[in-house]
């Protein structure tokens, strides 16, 4: 859209800004993990986004490299508490085998802004004014950014007491119905012990490496799809527009996977088979020759399909990981080993590489297949620890029973014996 023409950047001035994003988004989990035991999750959620939309409609008077760092750097801090806040509001909603399709309805975003952001795009590369497409398209959604971030603040609750549209008696049935999940509500006193549960608990870094990973590869492809498609000659319009097919596949795995999981279960597996049309799309980039279009294009899109176990690691944080300040810590040391990943991902797009990148399409195929196979390592672990409790139970000759001090006495997985993970 002219960006890198008109803020002159050179060399891995756009990676560089790309990864800049997620390094401030990093960081800033680090106060959010405090924060989020200790602000309401909406409120925050929803101040966040507001200031998103300010920092992306700021980012309209970019003038150069430096100034659009800045922007970025405010982006990736407001943006550090969105997935989060996500997931801490969504799972007091909703039972551990409903919250995957909910969670996945919200991710679908992704797909849809690859969508209309292609076609947006496409648009405003069309606009011919002294104020660039581009930064007219940064200021509109920016505001419109923040329009959504007021709308948040106004109509979404806290916690499920907080629902307006809820009556008491239905407050009262929705918390019966949840407490099933053993994992409580929310809770503002800050726990150091749940705190070192977390570091030592083997879970939180499997779900961690395996976002990491599938956040390198979403990183090359999310930020250099329409680059790597414009290195077949295609015009900026155009490449926009040839863009938009990686979100309707996109749409599509994350809707398969949230009725599969639904359905039958099986995270792991769903995990597993979504790596498997990302390993096949890294090949097609990374081995096919570059006149064959038609192949190259097809592995850029099945790429995508690596969107879908994103919202699928987010509920098994919700489901599996029980005690609000565990949840709390777990919640934002996953998504900072997503920055973590796409701050990596654009890196290994490098100037010298230019116009084949091959480096960066083959770390898609690798950290597909290591994702893959540590979602098989997730589910043997387990199934080997609710083994040992179940074992653990026949010994003391007693049954699984939910009562009100597991259901929401703020105990973790580990603390509560009864609890069972599922996978």
């Amino acid at each position: 859209m002219g960006m890198k023409t008109d803020l002159d950047l050179k060399g891995n001035n756009f990676s560089n800004g790309a990864s800049a994003f997620f390094i401030a988004s990093l960081v800033a989990e680090v106060p959010n993990t405090y924060l989020l035991q200790k602000v309401p999750p909406a409120k925050w959620l929803s101040i966040n986004v507001m200031l998103w939309g300010v920092a992306a409609a700021a980012a309209a008077g970019a003038k150069n490299y430096t100034t659009l760092l800045v922007a970025r750097i405010f982006l990736g801090i407001f943006e550090a508490p969105v997935a989060p806040s996500l997931m801490i509001i969504s799972g007091q909603y909703y039972t551990k085998s409903e919250q995957a399709p909910r969670f996945t309805f919200w991710f679908l975003g992704l797909g849809v802004a690859q969508i209309i952001g292609g076609l947006i795009s496409f648009g405003f590369q069309h606009v011919h004014h002294a104020f660039a497409g581009w930064r007219i398209m940064f200021l509109v959604m920016g505001l419109i950014t923040v329009v959504v971030g007021l709308a948040t603040l106004l109509f979404l609750p806290d916690t499920p007491m907080q629902a307006k549209w809820l009556s008491d008696d239905q407050k009262v049935t929705l918390l019966q119905h949840v407490r099933v999940n053993q994992t409580g509500i929310r809770n503002g006193k800050f726990d150091p012990k749940q705190l070192l549960e977390a570091v030592l608990d083997p879970q939180v870094w499997l779900w961690a490496l395996m976002l990491a990973l599938q956040a390198v590869s979403s990183g090359v492809v999310v930020v250099y799809s329409s680059t790597l498609i414009a290195g077949f000659g295609f015009g900026g319009p155009i490449s926009a527009l040839l863009n938009t097919p990686s979100g309707i596949v996109s749409i599509f795995f994350t809707l398969l996977v949230g009725i599969g999981v639904r359905k039958a279960s099986n995270r792991w597996a769903w995990v597993f088979i979504c790596s498997i049309p990302g390993i096949i799309g890294g090949g097609l980039m990374s081995f096919l020759p570059k006149s064959n279009r038609a192949g190259v294009l097809i592995g850029i899109y099945l790429v995508n399909s690596i969107v879908a176990p994103t919202p699928v690691i987010y509920h098994w944080i919700a489901a599996n990981c029980a005690g609000y300040t565990k949840r709390a810590f777990t919640s934002a040391v996953v998504a900072g080993f997503f920055c973590v990943g796409n701050i990596i991902g654009p890196q290994t797009f490098q100037a010298r590489d230019a116009p084949e990148y091959r480096p960066a399409k083959i770390a898609v195929l690798v950290t597909q297949a290591v994702a893959g196979i540590l979602a098989v390592v997730l589910f043997g672990y387990y199934v080997w620890e609710n083994r040992r409790r179940n074992r653990a139970q026949t010994a003391q000759e007693g049954q699984v029973v939910v009562t009100d001090e597991k259901a929401w006495g703020g105990l973790t997985d580990k603390q509560n014996k009864d609890f069972r993970y599922v996978y």
